[in-house]
């Protein structure tokens, strides 16, 4: 075991919750540390339901394509803890993430915190102390009482999309839940808000009201789109004809015009046109319809299969999932094959019913490891109560086994962020960290 996996599991047990949404723990923390967050780059920060990550991965695509540094906070991690700092273009290395912990963690002597306070304290920690022209940073879980909400005066601000999502944290109608995420916004700040629901836009136009946060809305503000194989961006200050972005899905077209929208706020003459392009077309972003190749487990498909993954969880990202694969199967025709997990914390029937009419095999399994992984015979019952014919399998190798042993097809493994790390950690033949997924928001 890795030294800061030691580390992390201990701190797993100085709160007996793994979500508690609160500031006060933080706060006491943060001063003991001598206030890392008063002392970080500039700041992004970013929030949603959907579309967060994938609107880090083009902030910073495009702020490194205008030879610009930018330190990047995200969670969970897929395979190892330490993709949830990145400090300019490197993950922070073993031995840095083993000193901030044990730093943390002696600053904290023994007292109750959540194990995402106190790993995101050591994050700011590395912040503060490596210069760079900007932070992203992304919120936890919600806004208003997320960990990452202490800083005072962001540069800019983002809401990337609003759906239900963690309702037992955030609320159980779409007002409640826009209403904490729009908690982040800052008098003063500029903020970015992407396509949602109506009575979820009215919500934090009235939150932003009372805040005093100008806002830039998608379709009001701003707007982006693709035509004729570009992605065309316009806001008050022109147009932009731009290359599609590098991710795919019709969806990114959103999550991309989100990013170039904060970027335009940050008012920064160094990132031009030409490094926003680049920034489209070099973004990468794990587990978001990624096409695995040339690893252990694609290697068990026959030649004319695809595999790939996507670790969409709720049912918003099964509605953009479906979209993205229809678009994929108007083109070759190709038969597709889902191998399902989920989690108990998530409603399986809403995220897999806009994909029933597209799968023409289901394949079901149960997330290795976690507590709250839905039973894949209850999984394939689920299936069959819409209609669609399935089968469990016992573990990933299995489940991708069994896909490979019918026709070709195009093999989706989804439902998952916490199984989309099983995948990568399978497929790239690495150890998984040993800190248990359900401590892993």
């Amino acid at each position: 075991m890795a030294v800061s996996d030691a580390i992390l599991t201990r701190l797993l047990a100085l709160h007996p919750k793994i979500i508690d949404l609160s500031l006060d723990r933080m706060e006491r923390i943060l001063a003991r540390l001598g206030h890392p967050e008063r002392k970080l780059p500039p700041v992004i920060h970013i929030a949603g339901t959907n579309g967060k990550g994938s609107t880090v991965a083009f902030c910073r695509a495009m702020i490194e394509a205008a030879g610009l540094t930018a330190h990047c906070y995200t969670s969970p991690h897929l395979v190892r803890f330490h993709e949830r700092i990145r400090l300019g273009k490197d993950l922070i290395a073993e031995s840095a993430l083993s000193a901030l912990l044990e730093e943390c963690e002696a600053a904290n002597g023994g007292e109750p915190i959540t194990f995402f306070e106190i790993t995101t304290a050591a994050a700011f920690l590395a912040f503060s102390r490596t210069p760079a022209d900007y932070l992203i940073l992304e919120v936890g879980l919600g806004g208003r009482l997320d960990a990452t909400n202490v800083i005072a005066r962001p540069r800019a601000t983002a809401i990337t999309s609003l759906g239900l999502d963690h309702q037992q944290f955030l609320g159980e109608t779409i007002e409640q839940i826009a209403g904490e995420k729009a908690g982040i916004l800052k008098r003063g700040v500029p903020a970015v808000i992407g396509r949602m629901p109506p009575e979820a836009r009215a919500a934090i136009e009235e939150a932003a009201e009372k805040a005093g946060a100008p806002l830039a809305i998608a379709g009001q503000d701003w707007d982006v789109f693709e035509q004729h194989g570009r992605l065309v961006f316009q806001d008050g200050d022109g147009l932009l004809d731009l290359p599609l972005p590098a991710l795919r899905g019709g969806h990114q077209i959103n999550n991309a015009g989100n990013a170039i929208a904060l970027l335009r706020a940050l008012d920064d003459s160094r990132i031009g046109e030409d490094a926003i392009a680049r920034g489209l077309e070099t973004a990468q972003w794990p587990a978001r319809l990624q096409r695995l190749k040339g690893g252990h487990l694609s290697a068990l498909l026959p030649g004319a299969s695809e595999l790939w993954l996507d670790g969409g969880h709720n049912a918003d990202a099964g509605v953009v999932l479906a979209d993205a694969l229809s678009a994929m199967a108007r083109k070759d025709g190709k038969p597709l094959t889902l191998v399902w997990g989920m989690l108990n914390t998530k409603d399986a029937s809403q995220f897999f019913r806009p994909l029933a009419a597209l799968a023409s095999r289901v394949i079901t399994l149960t997330i290795p490891g976690e507590p709250n992984a839905i039973p894949a015979d209850d999984l394939a019952a689920t299936v069959r109560s819409l209609g669609v014919a399935a089968e469990a399998a016992a573990g990933v190798e299995n489940a991708v086994s069994q896909a490979a042993s019918g026709p070709a097809s195009r093999i989706l493994i989804c439902g998952s962020l916490y199984l989309a790390g099983h995948v990568l950690a399978a497929e790239e033949g690495t150890e998984m960290s040993a800190v248990s997924g359900v401590a892993r928001r």
